[in-house]
This record gives C-alpha cells, sequence and structure tokens, in this order.
C-alpha cells in the first residue's frame, strides 16, 4: 500500500524532466532558426569596408585630376625658378646645337634681288613659303621691278598672285610698295629698318626678313614658328611679335641674330611642331622646357618630321647647294602629281 501513492510523483519527475529538455530543444531550434536574420550583421562590416574602399577610390581619382591640372602651373613655377644666367646659357646653346643639326639653315623664299625677297615675304603671309615659291616665277617673269609691278593692272596682279591666298588685299600692298620704291627711293629697295616699314604692306618682321638676307643687317625674324619655339624653350612669355624680338635680342648677341632666326623656324617647321611636335625625336631635348608636350615615342615620333628630316622636298624650287633635301617642285608639277 506504500508504494502506491509513490508511483505518481516519479511520473510527474520523469514528465517534468522531459519537459525541460522539450524546451531546450525549442530554445535550440529557435536559435537556430535566428541565425540567418543574424547573417546580414555580420554582412555590415564588408558594406562598410567597400564604403570606405569607395570613397579612398574618388579621392585618389580627384587628386590626380587636381595634380593634372596643377602640372602646367608646377611647369610654369620651375620655369621660374631659372635664373636669368642659367637662361641665358641653356638658350645659347640651344642656338650651338640647333648650328650642329642645321648647318645649312637658310631663308626658305626663293629670291635673286631685294625687291623679289621683299614681294616673296609680303606674299608669304598666311601661307606657306612653298606656296609662295611657286608662284613668284610667273609673277617676276612679268614684273621684274618695281616700276613694272607698279605699272600692272589690279586685277592681272591678283590673278598672278592668287595661289597665295588674300591676293587683292596682297595686290594692293604689292601695287603700294613698287610705286613707294619708283617715287621715293629710285626704284631700289631700302637698307634700313626705318625706311622699310613705312611701305604699305610691310612691318618689322618682313622689315628684317630683308635687312638680313638681303642686307647682311641682323635681325630677328618672329614668324609664327619663331614665337612658338621661343616661347616653348622659356626665353619669352609674351604672344606679341615685338616684345618677342626685344626679349630674345637681350639673350644673343647682334651677329647671331639673323642666323637663329633660321635655325629656330628650320626647327620649328620640321620638329617641334605647332599640333604635334616630335619630342622623341628632337636633337635639343635634354635643354627643352616643354619636352614632352608632344610624342615621345622615339619610334612614333620619327614619322612625324618633315622635309628633309623626313625625306620629303623642301619649300624651296632653287636651294642653295648644301641643302641636302630634295627641292620642291614646281606648281605645274605639283598638281599633276
Amino acid at each position: 500500500m506504500n508504494e502506491t501513492p509513490e508511483k505518481p510523483a516519479a511520473k510527474k519527475a520523469v514528465t517534468k524532466k522531459a519537459g525541460a529538455k522539450k524546451a531546450v530543444a525549442k530554445k535550440v531550434a529557435a536559435v537556430a532558426e535566428q541565425a540567418p536574420a543574424k547573417k546580414p550583421a555580420t554582412r555590415k562590416p564588408a558594406t562598410k569596408k567597400a564604403a570606405v574602399a569607395k570613397k579612398a577610390a574618388a579621392k585618389t581619382t580627384a587628386a590626380k585630376k587636381t595634380a593634372a591640372a596643377k602640372a602646367p602651373a608646377k611647369k610654369a613655377a620651375a620655369r621660374k625658378q631659372e635664373s636669368r644666367t642659367a637662361m641665358v646659357r641653356r638658350a645659347r646653346r640651344i642656338n650651338r646645337e640647333l648650328a650642329e643639326l642645321y648647318p645649312y639653315a637658310h631663308p626658305e623664299l626663293d629670291f635673286t634681288n631685294p625687291f623679289e625677297l621683299l614681294v616673296a615675304t609680303v606674299l608669304s603671309a598666311q601661307t606657306t613659303d612653298l606656296r609662295v615659291n611657286q608662284t613668284t616665277p610667273r609673277l617676276f617673269a612679268v614684273c621684274p621691278t618695281p616700276e613694272d609691278m607698279a605699272a600692272m593692272d589690279p586685277q592681272q596682279l591678283e590673278e598672278l598672285i592668287r595661289p597665295t591666298g588674300f591676293f587683292r588685299a596682297k595686290a594692293k600692298s604689292l601695287l603700294g610698295l613698287s610705286a613707294a620704291l619708283r617715287d621715293r627711293f629710285g626704284g631700289e629697295v631700302p637698307g634700313r629698318l626705318e625706311d622699310l616699314v613705312t611701305l604699305p604692306g610691310v612691318g618689322r618682321k618682313t622689315a628684317n626678313v630683308v635687312l638680313g638676307n638681303a642686307f647682311g643687317v641682323p635681325g630677328i625674324t618672329v614668324d609664327t614658328h619663331f614665337g612658338r619655339l621661343a616661347r616653348r624653350f622659356g626665353w619669352t612669355t609674351h604672344q606679341d611679335a615685338e616684345k618677342v624680338e626685344a626679349d630674345v635680342a637681350e639673350i644673343f648677341p647682334k651677329s647671331e641674330w639673323t642666323m637663329l632666326s633660321h635655325r629656330v623656324v628650320f626647327h620649328g617647321r620640321r620638329v617641334c611642331h605647332s599640333r604635334k611636335p616630335a619630342c622623341g625625336a628632337c636633337a635639343i631635348a635634354p635643354l627643352c622646357p616643354a619636352y614632352g608636350e608632344g610624342e615621345t615615342d622615339p619610334e612614333k615620333a620619327r614619322k612625324l618630321l618633315k622635309y628633309e628630316l623626313g625625306g620629303q622636298p623642301g619649300q624651296r624650287l632653287r636651294p642653295p647647294a648644301d641643302y641636302p633635301g630634295q627641292p620642291a617642285p614646281p606648281m605645274a608639277a605639283q598638281a599633276a602629281s
């Protein structure tokens, strides 16, 4: 009889333990079910890292753009840091290097006397020397002297010089300067700058070309090529031709002015072009502050070389005897080819 009341108590204990086990199992299952929901939380640090990396990349890109924008300013600052003495020495060394590179440098307009050179130089505005050289043979066959040209019919003169462009304005200048030479200078081209610049269509550039090459009077010829290279070489910062001339005149002795002009113009036409300078094929690259503005790969740069350096004809139909390249073809031959 004593054992009967103890059985329910034992059953209760067993039931209680089983319930406890079930409760634990439920908690384990609940934890297991909740685990996937917590996984996104574990991914948050990775997302934050990606965001940080993205911001860092954006900052790097912005820094690169800023550095690229500041590059010209740094180059200009570097030029300013060069002393005047160092710049003059470097400039004169460039002149010596160009003299070795172009020992045959010469005016690239065909002429046999001062009048022909004066007329050819006036015609060379806004066109190439080659086009002028192909045009002047017919012109000088018709009017070889100032008196002949001054007496020409304007329309006939315009037709003769039409290939050089701006032929109406140029014809007006040629008629005016020819008449002035006939009436004021006895049909002769004057050998002074002060007189030359009084002629219609004649400025300092044209006057210096005539003085330096027809009279042996030193002069600096600042055309588009000379001005571009003078700025790239750090000889001047000016755009105005007269200011460029004044700056360069202070760097070089007067005896060098005429040949310096030829050498710089030669280099500008053959190597240091306006749009695609051939930096990788430039003999004076180590002396040039503007190195890198053009093609630096030697093979690619060599393909950019022009005239005799590129194996092509020059600009003169009648070049000097020491010119190493080919003479330019006359107008008819060029048109046929």
